[in-house]
């Protein structure tokens, strides 16, 4: 089977250099495509391409911005097999997975467009102090120019689009580091957004090692935003390189979800288990912690441990796959190490655990497990899920916060006042009711506090965050 090139591509033209790098399936190390790795000569050209282009796109009316995102959104859903095949292919995720990603990602094109529509400012009271009578005052929301967006591997499309729609609803030029291991998607969708009339240079992608390419970007003095998803290291170093530029951070986690003896575990079962394996549970909300109330903790693991081993293994192109590799094989040792120290401070291992084939854990529930271990304390970003219980729910509380993350957490519970106290008292960005954190839709503002992150995502509210308030003031 013939390997595919995928050339960079910067101001408009395919860009190869010395450096190519294998991409390769994660479940078995088979080639899927050759891409080129980038050197500072590469970034200074995407840097100059986005630079030409910035006024470009922000000349463009709304409706022209909006019209580019409609027809890229209408293109995703024509090549949505073709598009969930590569995400499949160079990230491991299950292909039923991988089709709901392009689903989502279609969606989140659909919604910049709609923010680009309705982009405004406001009109500013300016009477309502002394000084200000006689005057009349409005915002405009102007674009910041060029926006770095840095990207992870676990949604290689819709997390990008997450950037990439909102930067260009906003009127901004984008230069895009896909992750190293996942930068097919990322040139494919450069393609459709030139095939849809994106001014060239608008879209720039760049590939190859994260580290150097990120502090570049990182430094440059001509880019006005950082946006960054991935871990909490690599955000912090870019939030010291970035200087004063705008920052936007979604970084790691350790969601809990809290089961109140009343919960309906006719629900909570199932979607605990998608919350805690979907993907290998390499999702930035993946349920890592379970704290479940003493009167149902019998019957909470011995559903949920059943419904866990029929979770099916194999190829991420099977359409029946439910569970497949992590991103590495390095990875997989990752897992291996924190369950076993887990289960020398004392935790149980219920049931998973097991290496199969080169970087594929078994689904692992562990209960008991000790507060201080990496598992409880760590993000593990992959197919594994502590199960502890507790006896009063500001117990429960408590052990959700002592985290120094805060993405997203949940309870269920049917006690409206319960709910809601937890609401109030869990320190995250996000909180469900009567669902696991692992739940986005993509109009939402999502993003976290303490380590998990900072400014917010969803097309609206990243749309705040690339766009600058200037102030016009008429005196007549």
């Amino acid at each position: 089977m013939k390997v595919m090139e995928y050339p960079m591509r910067i101001g408009g033209q395919l860009v190869k250099t010395d450096s190519p790098r294998q991409v390769e399936l994660p479940y078995d190390g088979t080639p899927v495509a050759t891409v080129y790795e980038a050197s500072r000569e590469q970034v200074e050209a995407a840097v100059e391409a986005a630079a030409a282009a910035a006024p470009v796109m922000r000349e463009l009316t709304l409706a022209e911005r909006a019209a580019i995102l409609r027809k890229a959104h209408f293109q995703v859903l024509e090549r949505q097999e073709e598009l969930a095949r590569t995400i499949s292919s160079e990230s491991g995720k299950p292909l039923r997975e991988a089709r709901l990603e392009v689903e989502r990602a279609s969606q989140t094109l659909l919604f910049s467009a709609e923010e680009a529509d309705r982009l405004c400012g406001e009109v500013v009271p300016m009477e309502a102090s002394p000084a200000g009578k006689g005057r009349w005052a409005m915002t405009l929301r102007e674009p910041l120019g060029i926006i770095a967006a840095i990207t992870p591997f676990n949604f290689p499309l819709n997390l990008a689009l997450h950037k990439i729609g909102p930067a260009i609803a906003a009127g901004n030029a984008v230069i895009h580091k896909p992750a190293s291991a996942t930068p097919v998607s990322a040139l494919r969708m450069a393609e459709i957004f030139e095939q849809c009339g994106l001014p060239k240079g608008a879209l720039n992608v760049v590939t190859g090692p994260g580290g150097a390419i990120g502090d570049l970007l990182s430094c440059h003095p001509r880019i006005a935003m950082i946006t960054f998803t991935g871990s909490a290291d690599v955000g912090q170093r870019i939030r010291k390189l970035a200087g004063m530029k705008r920052v936007t951070l979604e970084l790691g986690s350790n969601s809990a979800v809290i089961l109140e003896e009343d919960a309906d575990l006719d629900e909570a079962v199932p979607r605990c288990v998608t919350g805690s394996f979907a993907h290998s549970g390499q999702v930035c909300i993946s349920v890592q912690r379970i704290f479940v109330h003493r009167k149902i903790r019998e019957s909470f693991l011995e559903r949920f441990v059943e419904a866990t081993r029929k979770l099916r293994i194999g190829h991420p192109l099977d359409p029946s796959t439910e569970i497949s590799s992590l991103i590495t094989p390095q990875d997989a040792d990752r897992i291996e190490s924190w369950i076993a120290e887990a289960m020398e401070a004392g935790a149980t291992l219920l049931t998973g655990g097991r290496r199969v084939g080169r970087a594929t854990v078994e689904p692992a529930i562990l209960t008991d497990v000790p507060p201080h271990v990496k598992l409880s304390c760590k993000e593990a970003f992959g197919p594994v899920v502590a199960v502890n219980s507790y006896d009063h729910l500001d117990e429960a509380i408590r052990m959700v916060n002592d985290s120094e993350y805060g993405l997203q957490a949940g309870i269920y519970t049917r006690d409206l006042r319960k709910a809601f106290t937890a609401a109030r008292q869990v320190h995250v960005g996000g909180f469900l009711i009567n669902d696991v954190p692992q739940y986005r839709v993509d109009l939402m503002p999502y993003g976290g506090v303490k380590l998990s992150g900072m400014g917010r995502e969803g097309p609206r509210y990243a749309i705040q965050e690339m766009t600058e308030v200037k102030l016009v003031v008429w005196k007549p």
